[in-house]
């Protein structure tokens, strides 16, 4: 894959998360994510990882839950959109997903690692896909999306909450 998603290929909410990944090879993108998010994860130590910056905000745990419902939504979505699926694909809330999960009460590590899995997988899933796969257009969340633009999306999101947990959290990653 050697291009970026047009815009028609995602609904406008998602440029948030489009215009933050760099270049085109997705795949290489999306590969390297796995090191920052370790980097991240690592930088946190054991007393913060309940940590929330203000009421009503996620802790760094949650954060980490979230980011892992994401992959796993967008790495379906893609799934499902690269084969041809014609059913709506249905929304995906955030909160409520936050809410109905342990991950306030799992380890920070044990949540890094879930991610980075979830990751690989997705990452096996795309470097499935050729040309078609990559075009392919459904509808999620009642919005028309591509398989291709759901693999920035993917980059994107992470890129979106690690720079949340580096200015609301005060995270720098380790080198």
């Amino acid at each position: 894959m050697t291009h970026r998603p047009a815009a028609d290929e995602y609904a406008p909410y998602y440029e948030k998360y489009v215009s933050l990944v760099p270049g085109t090879d997705i795949l290489s993108i999306l590969e390297k994510q796995i090191e920052t998010i370790q980097k991240y994860a690592a930088a946190v130590s054991a007393e913060r990882e309940k940590y929330r910056y203000a009421e009503g905000k996620w802790s760094i745990r949650e954060v980490f839950g979230h980011m892992i419902d994401g992959e796993w939504v967008f790495g379906y979505r893609a799934l499902c959109i690269s084969r041809g699926e014609t059913a709506p694909l249905p929304s995906f809330d955030e909160n409520g997903y936050v809410d109905h999960s342990n991950y306030a009460n799992r380890e920070l590590a044990e949540l890094c690692a879930e991610l980075v899995a979830v990751r690989r997988v997705n990452l096996m899933l795309l470097r499935t896909f050729d040309g078609q796969n990559w075009e392919r257009r459904g509808t999620a969340s009642g919005k028309t999306v591509s398989a291709r633009a759901l693999a920035f999306l993917m980059a994107g999101h992470i890129l979106h909450h690690l720079s949340g947990l580096h200015n609301n959290y005060g995270i720098l990653p380790r080198e």
